[in-house]
């Protein structure tokens, strides 16, 4: 019953912008950690930037100075606004969620979610 949907993704000419939103879908207990992964073809899977429960975040070096993360827990929803895209953010961004606790049916669940992905692009 819970998903995440998200968004944002497309094409953009190095140096531009770009802000990717995913959202819980369905009624949650809790949530912690969200953030995103991104997954360059022939590369291995990094992590972008996280946001904990308690809006301290973590950010990787190579997008320091350059994205800037947020959520709103009352929409259970997260944010991520890229600027200075460069060709290297190039990638399949997987939006995640750690320690989703729901309940259905009389039973509660605690577990990781992950988004569809969506593609970034950058190039002119």
């Amino acid at each position: 019953q819970v998903q995440l949907v998200e968004s944002g993704g497309g094409v953009v000419q190095p140096g531009g912008s770009l802000r990717l939103s995913c959202e819980i879908s369905g009624t949650v207990l809790s949530v912690g950690a969200m953030g995103w992964y991104r997954h360059p073809p022939g590369k291995q899977r990094v992590l972008v930037a996280r946001i904990n429960s308690d809006g301290t975040t973590n950010e990787a070096d190579s997008v320091k100075g350059r994205i800037t993360i947020s959520r709103d827990n009352a929409k259970n929803t997260v944010e991520l606004q890229m600027n200075s895209l460069n060709p290297e953010d190039t990638a399949v961004y997987y939006c995640f969620a750690d320690s989703v606790y729901y309940c259905s049916d009389s039973r509660c669940y605690d577990h990781d979610y992950w988004g569809q992905g969506t593609q970034v692009t950058v190039s002119s």
